[in-house]
């Protein structure tokens, strides 16, 4: 026996619980905006911010890794009450920190948060979307979680340049809009069909079999975009303090908006493009915006910096949401959260290892030759990921195309 789900489908649910998953996701980036002030306070290394930074993507990956696939059994909205309060305790441990330790457990708790709310969340808006808005459930769900990111830098670079307390305000205004994130999610109701019986394991790493095709060029992909995340969100500040000169918080956490923003764009308008030319499309994208970030350094010219930020946010929306929205479709329903939660896991992996890398480089070599360093291996892996989504879709686009003739 198994308990039936609410599968109506509510446009005002469908709309607060997509609020409720950009609220969450905002706690997430909420420290790159602030991450100077830790360095003036602590004397914290490029290499500690990174491993800082690093620590939040070791709690998501383990989140998604134990519990990534629970809430097929215990249920979307668990869940996602579960996520809001790792989050809230770790704008409480960020509010009471004093030290490097501190900034350790609040990115750790950050990281389980997003961990439980990535997958969770991104099934859940699909699952409430009525059927008036099925067509653009997986870009609500997928432009929350970017915008969630965006916002986060910007929140905190507003309230850092014109109110006091850096260090302490940003967390507690994003405890208040926790609050209202969690009235949302407890009043939304239930979409997953539970079994009568609980068996809760660890999340494995495997796929069903008619998910495997569809998830290895989405995988790889996704990585490269995630790795342009990564550098955004942990390192981009400080080329744009060294290089560009721009020390203001806002002008800061405007240019990772910037990216995020561009990424939900690069959401949107990939339905115009067809299916199959949706992934090489990104990685086209996010090429032409490396390229651009690249040429930032010895120009120091912000126009190119931002010029890149764009076209490899577009890019990377693209392959973003292109690649979920196959691999959500072709899921069991009964395996999507677990399905979800291993796409995921690739993409953590993408904006933690590189970047810690990444942050020895800037350590002993400097912001701009590790900025370049950075871009040229990362055009190198898109260009490989290119090359293999063309091989890969060459027969399924000879076949369509003499179909369509």
């Amino acid at each position: 026996m198994k308990v039936s789900p609410d599968r109506t489908g509510s446009s005002v649910a469908f709309v607060t619980v997509a609020v409720a998953f950009m609220i969450n996701m905002m706690g997430t980036t909420l420290p790159t905006s602030i991450y100077r002030y830790y360095q003036l306070q602590y004397g914290l290394t490029p290499t500690l911010i990174t491993v800082i930074y690093a620590i939040y993507a070791a709690g998501v990956l383990g989140a998604l890794l134990t519990v990534g696939n629970w809430s097929d059994q215990l249920g979307r909205r668990r869940m996602l009450i579960a996520g809001l309060c790792f989050s809230a305790a770790s704008a409480f441990t960020f509010l009471l920190s004093r030290g490097l330790f501190g900034l350790m457990l609040g990115r750790l708790l950050s990281g389980i948060s997003a961990g439980i709310f990535t997958g969770t969340a991104t099934v859940a808006v699909i699952e409430l979307a009525p059927a008036s808005r099925h067509r653009q459930a997986t870009l609500a769900a997928t432009a929350s979680n970017m915008l969630g990111l965006g916002l986060g830098p910007l929140l905190s670079g507003v309230l850092v340049e014109l109110l006091p307390s850096p260090m302490r305000l940003p967390y507690a205004v994003h405890l208040v809009l926790l609050a209202a994130a969690l009235v949302a999610v407890w009043n939304a109701p239930e979409t997953a069909q539970l079994p009568a019986r609980v068996k809760l394991g660890l999340q494995r790493i495997s796929l069903p079999a008619e998910v495997r095709r569809a998830f290895a060029p989405a995988a790889m992909a996704g990585f490269a975009g995630f790795v342009v995340v990564g550098f955004f969100a942990a390192v981009a500040p400080q080329l744009i303090r060294v290089v560009l000169g721009y020390n203001n918080g806002i002008v800061i956490g405007a240019i990772i908006f910037l990216l995020f923003a561009c990424s939900a764009i690069g959401q949107m308008v990939q339905a115009a493009i067809a299916p199959q030319r949706r992934q090489p499309a990104g990685c086209v994208g996010l090429v032409a915006g490396l390229l651009a970030v690249a040429l930032s350094v010895p120009e120091q010219s912000l126009g190119a910096l931002l010029i890149g930020t764009a076209l490899a946010g577009i890019g990377q929306g693209i392959s973003f949401r292109a690649g979920l929205a196959e691999i959500a479709e072709k899921s069991p329903p009964h395996r999507r959260a677990e399905v979800t939660s291993s796409f995921f896991v690739v993409l953590y992996i993408a904006i933690s290892l590189p970047v810690i890398g990444l942050g020895v480089v800037v350590q002993f070599a400097g912001i701009q030759r590790a900025t370049l360093i950075f871009a040229g291996l990362t055009i190198v892996l898109v260009l490989a990921a290119l090359l293999l989504l063309l091989r890969g879709r060459d027969g399924p686009v000879e076949e369509a195309d003499a179909a369509n003739g």
